[in-house]
């Protein structure tokens, strides 16, 4: 295994410091990992340019990666900016497993993540976190995050 495919693997195991069961890599922060002049760099695009989780992402991403011996340099790069579009099939599935759902339209989430319910009704437009808006399952009675389209 190439030492790229390794970084890669490893930033597999990195969970996003807000949203655990989620790997930074299926959350499609990870942009890209490539050789600059001998030099091991991991690009990295936070969710939004003002995430305060950014800092605690790269610090995770280079504890991690160090543990196991790889030492890397990091950009932040914001352009073109993060999308959920970049957000793995392996991704969603987890969000939904830990009662978050994943994001599916503007409008607002697809079916409850609790109970598969389609009786929902927003709550606040803001969760846990910036970029989730909290939602009820009028089906099931449960609140949950639904994590933004963007």
């Amino acid at each position: 295994m190439s030492e790229l495919e390794q970084v890669w693997a490893r930033l597999r195991e990195v969970p996003d410091p807000e949203i655990p069961v989620i790997s930074l890599v299926d959350l499609g922060i990870i942009r890209d990992v490539e050789k600059r002049g001998g030099e091991t760099w991991v690009v990295v695009s936070p969710t939004y340019s003002g995430c305060p989780a950014t800092t605690v992402i790269e610090n995770d991403i280079r504890k991690h990666l160090s543990k196991h011996g790889l030492e890397v340099q990091i950009e932040r790069r914001i352009a073109p900016p993060w999308t959920t579009d970049w957000i793995t099939d392996e991704g969603r599935a987890a969000l939904k497993a830990y009662g978050i759902a994943p994001p599916s339209t503007a409008k607002g989430p697809a079916e409850c993540p609790h109970c598969g319910g389609h009786d929902l009704e927003r709550v606040s437009q803001f969760g846990s976190t910036p970029c989730k808006a909290l939602w009820r399952c009028n089906d099931c009675k449960e609140p949950f995050d639904y994590f933004k389209c963007i």
